[in-house]
């Protein structure tokens, strides 16, 4: 049997070192052909070492010297920067691209992934949430799939197999509410970054974990739920599910809901993109229904988290306003962790860059590139007062 060469982008982050122990799992499968770090040289050396990739690639080149001289003694290639990083996905051997980069700079490797006819396993929310119409129209061209590795994503793409030609009604996305979900308007105005990165259910890297608490996460989701189900925005409802048990849900046209429900663990959507169509057996924990007795649902509470208001609002405005909220995110993120900016000061700081940064309706891949760059000078200038 002919493994699957799986190139990794983010090897060292959250989704990249679970993806790892899918392939782990499944040796006769799976193999890890690339691994990729921004940063994280000692990772991505330990990781090379023991998984023996064909290559690997550190975007941060002045790491480069200490990667290659410390995988010397190994048959494996090293490059270095961001143009290797988009080069590499297109290699010949590869057969998949998991994108689990975080941020605005997953966007160029996962466009030329594409270009290369890669199947994408999607971990990076912000490629759908900049360019979603951009990345449809060129997988659509090139004949490519994007499969959905997010739990809400991968639930939703569950609930809808073998559905094929019946119509959604409804895409139901649940969110845990994070760590403050009962917190009043005069709690969340001292919240601190500590705080914020202790997520109740998920283990996830800084930047999730800080969005995830200010349901900008959720808000991203709503956009990503929008190009890779095809449903407009007043189609897609989220729900605060406290448990996060149910991952997503799907109600289609006669009123019949479908949920997919499991434990909170990533390694099951990220080895479901590996497999798809088919499920592998796991080692994963099972759902344990004689100690999961309670099942709850809330509504958000968009006055509060008003994050996840902002990104409807730019969902609905369409073309490049998805970008200006996540560049003008990433930057009230960096600050929030540089103890720069309030938690509730990140909300202000994105509304008044929406409002400021020139508003595109059809945008180019070169609008994006100049939208990304504008917004988040704003954002900086707006957080500098």
């Amino acid at each position: 049997m002919i493994k699957k060469q799986i190139a990794i982008l983010g090897s060292t982050g959250s989704i990249g070192t679970q993806a790892l122990q899918v392939i782990e799992e499944h040796p006769d499968k799976y193999e890890a052909y690339i691994l990729t770090a921004n940063n994280r040289v000692e990772e991505l050396i330990a990781q090379a070492r023991k998984f023996m990739p064909e290559a690997v690639v550190i975007a941060n080149e002045s790491k480069y010297p200490r990667l290659k001289e410390a995988l010397a003694d190994l048959p494996i290639k090293v490059y270095a920067g961001e143009e290797a990083l988009c080069q590499i996905v297109a290699e010949k051997p590869v057969d998949m691209v998991l994108t689990a980069m975080v941020g605005y700079a997953g966007l160029k490797p996962t466009i030329n992934a594409i270009r290369a006819r890669k199947t994408i396993a999607l971990a990076n929310k912000e490629t759908l949430v900049v360019a979603g119409e951009l990345i449809n129209d060129l997988a659509r061209m090139n004949r490519t799939s994007i499969l959905p590795v997010d739990s809400e994503h991968s639930a939703v793409f569950q609930c809808l197999a073998g559905e094929n030609g019946n119509a959604i009604e409804k895409v139901i996305l649940t969110a845990s509410g994070g760590p403050f979900r009962t917190f009043t308007h005069e709690q969340l105005k001292t919240v601190t970054k500590e705080q914020a990165l202790h997520h109740p259910n998920w283990e996830m890297g800084a930047k999730i974990t800080i969005d995830s608490a200010s349901m900008m996460n959720k808000g991203f989701e709503v956009i990503e739920a929008k190009w890779l189900f095809g449903v407009r925005p007043d189609q897609i409802e989220v729900v605060v599910h406290p448990q996060s048990v149910i991952h997503s849900m799907v109600q289609f046209e006669d009123g019949a809901v479908k949920a997919q429900l499991g434990m909170p663990d990533m390694r099951l959507p990220i080895q479901y993109a590996f497999s798809y169509p088919d499920r592998l057996h796991a080692s994963f924990p099972r759902l344990d229904f004689t100690k999961c007795t309670e099942l709850t649902f809330e509504q958000p509470d968009t006055t509060r988290f008003r994050n996840l208001a902002l990104a409807y609002e730019a969902l609905h405005r369409s073309g490049n306003m998805p970008c200006i909220v996540n560049a003008a995110n990433e930057v009230c993120v960096a600050a929030f962790l540089h103890d720069r900016i309030s938690f509730l000061g990140m909300s202000d700081v994105i509304e008044k860059t929406m409002e400021r940064v020139s508003f595109i309706s059809k945008p180019t891949y070169e609008d994006y590139v100049a939208t990304d760059a504008e917004a988040r000078r704003v954002a900086e200038s707006v957080i500098n007062g």
